[in-house]
């Protein structure tokens, strides 16, 4: 299984449960697949938590003295903290589950839960968060090679990747063919493209507020 750092780690899963015993429990359970697991008995204690950062997935009971499961999900997705949360909850509550899901949730699974049925749904979150960390870390890379263009290589790159020909970014721009050209040459070095496709595909892969700062 990949890690949340590098091949030699494993994943980090933390839990959330007010009940000492369920945290043990299911932190012997994660440990028990080659995960490794920490647990927290409140909300709070898991938010002054070093760890958070590292977390592949978070295992969360729904109902809890002060703040709940649900107000952590919230509290993360406000401060643009993405992680895939498994909730536990001892009600079959069917408007939270909703609400859960809808926020993103991976499950929302009812105690007494079955081990197998908490692996699997952990391991969906484990591999959604690698899923999204890997497509991060090509969106990053793509954004510092756009960082190396110089503004009229930039701007050649916008206009290539509208579909422009050369003689029609050179009027656009009020440049020669033949500069064009030479920086469009530039332009496929530095963005580590192949083809025309591949420049387009990284164009597009740019962040929507770098590619309309671009604009003239």
């Amino acid at each position: 299984m990949t890690s949340t750092a590098t091949a030699d780690e494993a994943p980090l899963v933390l839990i959330v449960d007010d009940d000492e015993e369920v945290r043990t429990a299911i932190e012997e359970l994660m440990l028990s697949v080659g995960m490794e697991a920490h647990g927290f008995g409140s909300t709070r204690d898991l938010l002054e938590s070093s760890l958070l950062q590292q977390a592949s997935c978070l295992v969360l009971d729904v109902r809890m003295p002060g703040s709940s499961g649900l107000d952590l999900q919230q509290r993360l997705s406000a401060a643009g903290i993405s992680r895939p949360i498994v909730f536990l909850t001892g009600y079959g509550d069917i408007p939270m589950s909703v609400q859960a899901m809808k926020a993103g949730a991976i499950d929302f699974l009812t105690k007494p839960v079955r081990d197998q049925t908490l692996i699997d749904a952990v391991i969906t979150g484990v591999e959604c968060y690698e899923k999204q960390r890997a497509h991060a870390q090509v969106i990053q890379q793509h954004v510092d090679r756009f960082a190396t263009l110089t503004p009229r290589e930039s701007q050649v790159m916008r206009e290539v990747a509208r579909g422009r020909l050369n003689k029609q970014i050179a009027f656009d721009l009020g440049i020669t063919e033949i500069t064009v050209k030479l920086h469009r040459s530039n332009v496929m070095k530095k963005m580590q493209a192949s083809s025309v496709g591949e420049l387009i595909r990284a164009w597009e892969i740019l962040p929507e507020e770098l590619r309309q700062s671009q604009r003239a």
